[in-house]
């Protein structure tokens, strides 16, 4: 893809990612749950890595499943952390299992947690204008997100970690506009350009 995301070009993985997923809006409860849950895994961490553990991570925690994941005991966290190729982070394995039985709190008040998260965006993609000359760390949206998840009992979220899911999940779209992919992905989809 020409003039493809910067940050894309270091590695295959992250080419596809961009390439495929990146930007996309996620609408389905347990991906926004694995994106969301790969951000606390990711703290501290590169993203790469990330995809690279993806499939280690998904065998070791229940494939993101937040019902298996919320039943998760000391004995399952022992075998996650036991694992070979997973990240050997007893807080973020334990994060993790906790963060479901949040994620499945929000589930039951909304009917769905894509129907709560969406709610800060009005079911709208943002596009921020300020955006095209330099991308924040977080902003205004994922200090609120960030806010309304550890109100809700959610760990190891904070605002830098949100505003990674949320261009991740398409409520921000942050493509520089001279990738294809800012305009991809938004077509057939309610778009918002913000002055922010």
């Amino acid at each position: 893809m020409e003039n493809a995301c910067a940050w894309s070009l270091n590695h295959e993985l992250l080419r596809r990612y961009h390439d495929t997923e990146w930007g996309v809006p996620v609408h389905d409860d347990t991906l926004l749950f694995e994106h969301l849950m790969l951000e606390v895994m990711q703290c501290g961490l590169s993203w790469l890595l990330m995809l690279k553990k993806r499939d280690i991570f998904r065998r070791c925690l229940a494939e993101f499943d937040p019902q298996r994941l919320a039943a998760f005991t000391e004995k399952d966290v022992e075998n996650a952390l036991a694992a070979p190729g997973m990240i050997r982070s007893r807080r973020k394995v334990e994060a993790v299992a906790h963060n479901a039985r949040a994620f499945l709190a929000v589930q039951k008040e909304y009917g769905s947690f894509h129907a709560w998260l969406w709610g800060f965006t009005g079911g709208r993609m943002l596009v921020y204008k300020s955006h095209e000359n330099a991308v924040p760390a977080s902003n205004t949206l994922s200090d609120t997100v960030s806010a309304a998840l550890k109100a809700r009992g959610f760990r190891h979220l904070g605002s830098v970690t949100v505003y990674s899911m949320l261009q991740a999940c398409g409520l921000i779209n942050d493509h520089e506009r001279t990738c294809p992919r800012f305009h991809e992905v938004m077509q057939g989809v309610n778009v918002a350009w913000l002055d922010e």
